[in-house]
């Protein structure tokens, strides 16, 4: 039996997960783990092409699909966002960021491409959730919610206008606000939903045939349900294939409204590590697996980040803290319980998908062992 296996099965016999399944990929050699059921009542086998929410790992592929618009010109990278959104062309500032959300200064200058894409935009959640202006946001982006019950974007965009940034823009990472900005200025910017953008532009290209924001009723019986921790240590749960994803949200959202399969992540992975594969420019993908971070932005950022840096879109190591932080290893994790990230020195690739949801921003323990199970092990 395989590390990886070992593993995997571990965590679902201990009640953690229902299933799992687990991708590493170096080169050609690829092991892909299935374990497990898609649901706790053990309805069917967790399989090779199960379908899972993806959650923050969409924030990579939605970074990518902008960078496309950077590569044809359409956009640059020094421009304002205000020219495509024009509901953010006066935002105000707290004046610290502890203050109230009535006490605030004009933004010294305009939010860019390139702040959306390294997350230094002035809206998104701090280390501390506490900060008025952070409960102010929360109002408005409540992940508690599907995205069915969101606004459409243009309303949700309007709403967002009217809550104060946190930090002024380029002074601070701040986490998730930007990705779902992104998708909005990719859709304005193209003039074509946001579905229908990434489809013909990353889904169809690289034959992710499985990756979009709904389940259509001919592939549910490969989606898997998804669960929270209860208090009592049983999984509780939140959504069923016929559910959430049943049908196109209201609200679209690039930071993590994706499902998909391991094999469809694995194809957009290939594409960074083949310097873009002709979807993207090799400087697009070096601009997006390279740290854009100072070391006081990183440090503010620990609460998600610990210590590392951020590229568009993605986590980027800089210091090897535990086996598994390689030094340029990119990628993210999202909070349905998935993870997915590129070793660009070793050509290495690892996919982890569960549907058991974080508690918070810290990696879970499923999450730490695979790692040490495949990129550190």
């Amino acid at each position: 039996m395989s590390e990886l296996r070992e593993t995997l099965i571990r965590h679902v016999k201990d009640g953690t997960v229902p299933g799992a399944v687990g991708l590493v990929a170096r080169g050609a050699d690829v092991e892909v783990v299935a374990v497990g059921s898609t649901d706790v009542e053990g309805t069917a086998p967790m399989a090779r092409d199960s379908i899972f929410r993806i959650a923050s790992i969409t924030k990579p592929i939605m970074a990518a699909a902008v960078l496309t618009l950077v590569d044809e010109g359409r956009i640059g990278l020094d421009d304002p966002v205000t020219e495509w959104l024009p509901e953010l062309a006066s935002p105000v500032v707290v004046r610290t960021p502890a203050s109230p959300v009535d006490d605030v200064v004009p933004a010294e200058r305009p939010v860019t491409v390139e702040d959306l894409l390294s997350f230094r935009a002035g809206w998104g959640l701090p280390s501390d959730f506490t900060l008025p202006a952070a409960q102010a946001l929360f109002a408005v982006q409540d992940l508690s919610r599907p995205f069915g019950d969101w606004p459409d974007p243009d309303t949700w965009l309007g709403q967002l206008a009217q809550v104060p940034m946190l930090h002024q823009p380029g002074e601070a990472w701040l986490y998730g606000t930007s990705s779902a900005l992104q998708g909005i200025l990719a859709a304005r910017v193209s003039g074509r939903p946001l579905p229908n953008f990434l489809a013909e532009r990353i889904f169809e290209p690289l034959g992710m045939r499985d990756t979009g924001f709904e389940v259509p009723a001919s592939k549910r019986e490969r989606f898997t349900s998804s669960y929270a921790p209860a208090e009592d240590g049983t999984l509780r749960l939140t959504d069923t294939p016929d559910g959430d994803y049943s049908r196109l949200p209201r609200f679209p959202s690039g930071g993590g409204g994706l499902v998909s399969t391991a094999d469809d992540w694995l194809a957009f992975a290939r594409m960074l590590l083949a310097d873009g594969q002709g979807l993207l420019t090799p400087t697009s993908v070096s601009r997006m697996t390279t740290n854009h971070l100072t070391a006081a932005q990183r440090e503010s950022a620990t609460l998600f980040l610990e210590g590392q840096g951020w590229g568009y879109g993605g986590q980027v190591d800089v210091t090897p803290v535990d086996p598994w932080n390689v030094p340029g290893r990119y990628g993210w994790i999202g909070g349905t319980g998935t993870t997915a990230h590129i070793v660009p020195l070793t050509g290495t690739v690892t996919i982890l998908l569960t549907q058991t949801a974080m508690t918070g921003p810290a990696q879970t323990k499923v999450m730490r062992d695979f790692w040490l199970a495949t990129t550190g092990g």
